[in-house]
């Protein structure tokens, strides 16, 4: 398989996955992952995936009643499956963001995001040091990382990166612009290292985009959907996004799928021409219902209560085992709910903790953009068995760690 990937998909990650073990992912279910060979794997990374864990029975029900049914759509009519999925979905958003716009990826919702505020001729965009936003052309220019910029530059001119956290340097920012901003922020930093804002930064960032006529877009692409605790990360801040970004969990771990949700004012381009901007696959039978049974799923079994409760538990718990290394191997364990980051003093750490981590039966993630952290997402639905096992590796991860790039301290 290492040879096929290497000839038709990519060297790459042909090398990854041989240093990783070469085993094949070949089936999941609930917080496990199952190779070719008959292991199973505790999937505490996903990427901020599975919040529902994998194939969770509601969802993928769901979506073999709509595969008999009609998976794809011929766009010619109106589709009863995404309408219904729209409705769920803005219900469970913030005041005013009623229109949904469904797409196929968290890239995607971000390019429908930029598009509408440049509808509105907000041209100048403005996105946060360590953000991330996905790595198509118009989201690359928000992922402000030159590691994944460079290669494709020029991108969209006008474009400012801000430091994160920090209203205070957005603010003259946002005065020189004035209405011609367009601001992309997360809640909290994924990619970026688990990087949590001090609170009250998105409710000021939202008072200067409304002093200053900018749009805002809040990407909840992975915060959202109950992963920090909370429907939303930004819920409490009293912040009105004119656009919110969807993605990740919608999926319900079963199929692709992600929205841009946005208030009638925002959407009017797009709702006024419905062929402004298209994908021929957004909003398909399949997806809309993985989408609606995902939140639906989430709010009959409280997901979201779940989350915080566990997230809660866990960081507790990474704290204690992290203890022993704090100044020396590891700086920081940070987190809301089920997004937990662990910032080490070594560049290869990272690295070397994943290995282990993987040969104890445990899959996390690194940070795209903090390339010294450890992100962890695991799912809502695991259960005493899961953190147990989890812990227990973690532990035993970290001493080694600890004893092949540096000695932990007294």
């Amino acid at each position: 398989m290492a040879r096929l990937y290497r000839e038709h998909l990519s060297v790459g990650r042909s090398v990854l996955g041989t240093v990783l073990g070469g085993m094949l992912e070949t089936a999941a279910d609930g917080a496990w992952i199952f190779t070719d060979d008959g292991r199973r794997y505790l999937d505490f990374g996903g990427y901020g995936v599975f919040i529902l864990g994998h194939r969770h029975p509601a969802v993928t029900a769901a979506v073999h009643r709509q595969l008999d049914k009609h998976p794809l759509a011929s766009r010619v009519f109106l589709e009863p499956v995404a309408a219904r999925a729209a409705q769920a979905l803005a219900a469970r958003t913030p005041y005013g963001l009623d229109h949904v716009h469904f797409v196929n990826s968290g890239a995607e919702a971000t390019e429908t995001g930029l598009k509408l505020a440049r509808a509105h001729g907000h041209t100048a965009l403005v996105s946060t040091a360590g953000g991330y936003h996905g790595k198509t052309l118009g989201a690359l220019s928000a992922t402000a990382n030159p590691k994944y910029q460079l290669p494709f530059r020029p991108l969209l001119p006008d474009s400012t990166v801000v430091p994160y956290g920090d209203a205070d340097a957005m603010a003259p920012v946002l005065a020189r612009l004035g209405d011609r901003a367009c601001v992309i922020v997360e809640p909290v930093q994924g990619e970026g290292g688990v990087r949590v804002p001090p609170p009250g930064y998105l409710a000021e960032v939202g008072r200067l985009c409304r002093t200053y006529g900018a749009f805002l877009i809040v990407d909840e692409i992975q915060t959202g959907l109950g992963r920090l605790g909370t429907w939303w990360g930004m819920d409490g801040e009293r912040v009105s996004p004119d656009v919110l970004l969807v993605g990740k969990g919608l999926s319900g771990g079963v199929v692709p799928v992600a929205a841009a949700v946005a208030t009638a004012a925002a959407y009017r381009p797009f709702s006024r021409d419905p062929y402004l901007h298209t994908s021929t696959f957004a909003a398909s039978p399949i997806a809309c219902a993985a989408a609606l049974a995902a939140v639906e799923t989430l709010d009959r079994e409280d997901i979201v209560g779940r989350a915080a409760a566990l997230g809660d538990r866990l960081l507790a718990d990474v704290r204690a085992v992290c203890a022993p290394y704090a100044g020396g191997l590891v700086r920081e364990v940070r987190g809301r709910g089920l997004l937990i980051g662990l910032e080490f003093t070594a560049d290869q750490a990272v690295g070397e903790l994943i290995l282990e981590l993987v040969a104890r039966g445990v899959l996390v993630n690194h940070s795209l953009n903090a390339t010294r952290v450890l992100r962890l997402t695991p799912p809502a639905i695991a259960g005493e068995e899961e953190v147990r096992l989890f812990l227990a590796a973690l532990a035993e991860a970290l001493r080694v760690v600890a004893a092949r790039v540096g000695p932990a301290p007294e």
